[in-house]
């Protein structure tokens, strides 16, 4: 992974001290980023459809508790705040800085926020090294030496910047101010519309962030930087990166060996196709390389690789969820609202085809199985069909899947759940009495449970049983293959923790 003209040197990472040393300093340095006492937005004025005032409305919106100083040449008022023309005539300190200014003007900028001490510029401003152009790679250049000239660092430029939902600052200048729910995930991205997707997702499936950040192409800090600071951060648990490429191969790798010790680390390479890669070149002006190459880079450093953006958000929502869970023996329950055979069947290959493990119940489990359910209609191997049950009353299907639950040999329930098939067999109230039961389960035993709900016709109910799960924190997918591979990504990261001892970075 070559360096372009671009990049800036190298700074390697010495020792366990030293990189201790180091994340912890990143805790420090970006507490003005993520939370901020105030934010001034270069680059507003009166007329509101403006980007830089939608950037105040955001904020406003999103309910940032800190001062807000919009800046515009032309002065005026906006949302009942005064438009201050130039950033030195701002009463107060400034910690953070979004810009939307013609690139052209972005030098003086830099002139007025040292001026001002300001410590962070996050530049939604595009048009440098992205174009490909060596005037604007230049600029680049010159940006980040006075920058440093003057103590300030710089988020982007061609960016939409951070997030952080405790210090209430929302991801980019929607004007309802998209933020979410704190929590323990953080993420990092090189594009502001992956970023984006990643917010509504969470917000959907109840992917809680603790950070974010859109870096764009990242001529000061990148992804190495954000990396260190999420591994350092007691709030997150779990990080999450789509990258498209670096200008600090090395580097970048260094980082996301030492980061892993910490914490787990998912990586959504894009660009790996040649189109993508000239894509990539054009989008955030990053150096690509072979897939090949970054595939062997993230497994080197034990990061998990995935690939798309479901596949992203799956394995970032069952870390949440599941915690330091590891395991490999998983019981999967089909039939609950008709025949479950061709699910079972269908579920088996899902699972062994991803590494999974499904162990035959222990012959108490299964005597105890046919006495319940029989053994007519019934599959009482693993999986399970509990078709069989619904015969019996609702009573008996409880009983069976506590029974299962319960056997000695299962890690993990897997519950195949389709909602058009229910509705068919059995009332809306009896069917949210199924649900409130797997809540309840997973609330009295330490077992995970995990639901798929795929799609279907009763697609308005499937979607209200889905929330109900989810704010439970039971885990729900839409297929078993999604499943089981998000189960198989947490297995294998915890498992391989406890096979590599000297791999244990403690930041605590």
């Amino acid at each position: 992974m070559k360096l372009n003209q671009c990049s800036l040197e190298q700074i390697p990472l010495r020792g366990a001290k030293g990189v201790k040393r180091l994340f912890e300093e990143r805790l420090k340095e970006f507490e003005p980023i993520f939370y901020p006492k105030s934010i001034a937005v270069v680059g507003v004025s009166a007329n509101e459809a403006k980007p830089g005032s939608q950037w105040v409305k955001a904020l406003i919106s999103a309910g940032f508790a800190g001062h807000i100083y919009p800046i515009g040449s032309g002065g005026g008022i906006i949302s009942g705040l005064k438009i201050f023309p130039n950033l030195r005539l701002v009463p107060g300190e400034v910690d953070y800085v979004i810009v939307s200014i013609p690139r052209q003007s972005v030098l003086k900028l830099l002139d007025d926020c040292a001026a001002k001490k300001v410590k962070t510029i996050h530049f939604f401003t595009a048009g440098f090294s992205e174009t490909g152009k060596p005037e604007w790679c230049g600029l680049e250049d010159q940006m980040v030496r006075k920058a440093r000239q003057n103590g300030i660092r710089i988020i982007g430029p061609n960016c939409l910047g951070v997030c952080c939902p405790e210090s209430r600052i929302p991801f980019g200048m929607t004007p309802l101010g998209k933020i979410g729910i704190g929590g323990s995930v953080g993420f990092i991205s090189q594009s502001g519309g992956i970023a984006d997707r990643l917010i509504e997702i969470g917000v959907i499936r109840h992917i809680n962030y603790s950070e974010g950040v859109s870096f764009g192409n990242g001529i000061d800090l990148d992804a190495s930087d954000f990396f260190q600071y999420l591994a350092a951060d007691p709030k997150t648990t779990v990080i999450g990166a789509y990258l498209e490429g670096t200008r600090r191969g090395h580097r970048l790798f260094d980082t996301m060996k030492e980061v892993v010790k910490a914490k787990p680390l998912v990586v959504w390479k894009g660009g790996r196709t040649e189109a993508g890669a000239q894509a990539a070149i054009s989008h955030t002006g990053s150096l690509t390389s072979s897939t090949a190459v970054w595939s062997a880079m993230l497994k080197q450093a034990g990061a998990i690789e995935v690939h798309s953006l479901e596949e992203l958000t799956d394995t970032l929502l069952i870390f949440q969820q599941l915690g330091h869970w590891k395991g490999n023996n998983i019981a999967v329950i089909g039939g609950l609202g008709g025949g479950g055979g061709g699910i079972s069947v269908s579920a088996s290959d899902a699972c062994i085809e991803s590494g999974l493990e499904l162990p035959s119940l222990s012959s108490k489990t299964k005597e105890e199985l046919v006495s319940l359910l029989g053994e007519v209609g019934s599959i009482l191997h693993n999986p399970i069909d509990v078709s069989q049950a619904q015969l019996r009353g609702g009573s008996t299907l409880f009983q069976a899947i506590k029974l299962v639950v319960n056997d000695p040999a299962v890690e993990l329930l897997l519950i195949q759940e389709d909602m058009g098939i229910l509705l068919s067999f059995l009332s809306w109230g009896r069917v949210e009495r199924i649900n409130d039961f797997f809540i309840d389960l997973r609330r009295r035993q330490n077992k995970p449970l995990i639901v798929v709900l795929p799609s279907g016709s009763a697609e308005p109910e499937r979607l209200d049983i889905e929330q109900r799960l989810l704010r439970a924190s039971i885990p729900v997918f839409p297929t078993m293959e999604r499943a089981a591979n998000a189960i198989v990504a947490i297995n294998k990261y915890f498992s391989s923790r406890l096979t590599s001892p000297n791999n244990n970075l403690s930041l605590g």
